[in-house]
């Protein structure tokens, strides 16, 4: 049986991506979210596993795949930072899976003959010191629609001419805060 209970503001693919994977909300998730998608800022304090990581992401996955994308100089919407290399790598990683199930989700219902609704598959970039130089011209000239990047590669990419592409993010998400501060 698929919870909706605390996924009421997403869209409908969302919803049943996320029954099918996980059947109901944690206590995080669904306290945090509706501070999340109100815009303003939000600490999820919670044990690992909860599910925090997917509570900041899901508001912005649904706003990227279901909000008519714009112009592809202003992709950047999401700048996820993790003080740690190696979790900034298994979060780029980890996010296909919603980003895939949510698409797959869509696509169901659209042959079923759901409402018309347009979906957009949300492009990823990552963005560390290993990651090469081509890489990081691709993405100063074609933002993805969610960086992945750590604390020194942010401050580079802020002191460089690719800072350009930062000037559409709506939401920052910092993961274990604790280790920055």
């Amino acid at each position: 049986m698929v919870h909706t209970r605390g996924l009421e503001g997403f869209h409908e693919a969302v919803r049943a991506w996320f029954g099918a994977a996980y059947g109901a909300p944690t206590r995080v998730q669904a306290l945090g979210w509706p501070a999340i998608r109100a815009g303003g800022g939000a600490l999820l304090l919670a044990p690992t596993g909860s599910g925090k990581t997917l509570a900041a992401f899901l508001v912005a996955i649904d706003r990227l795949m279901f909000e008519p994308p714009p112009d592809p100089a202003a992709r950047c919407r999401v700048l996820y930072v993790s003080p740690l290399k190696a979790l900034a790598v298994d979060v780029e990683r980890n996010l296909r899976a919603p980003l895939v199930g949510i698409l797959r989700a869509a696509e169901r219902m659209r042959g079923e003959g759901a409402a018309e609704f347009r979906v957009h598959e949300p492009t990823v970039a990552i963005r560390t010191g290993d990651t090469p130089g081509h890489e990081r011209a691709a993405f100063a000239r074609r933002p993805a629609d969610i960086l992945v990047t750590t604390p020194e590669s942010l401050y580079l990419l802020l002191t460089s001419a690719a800072r350009q592409a930062l000037r559409s993010v709506r939401q920052v998400i910092v993961d274990e805060i604790h280790a920055l501060v």
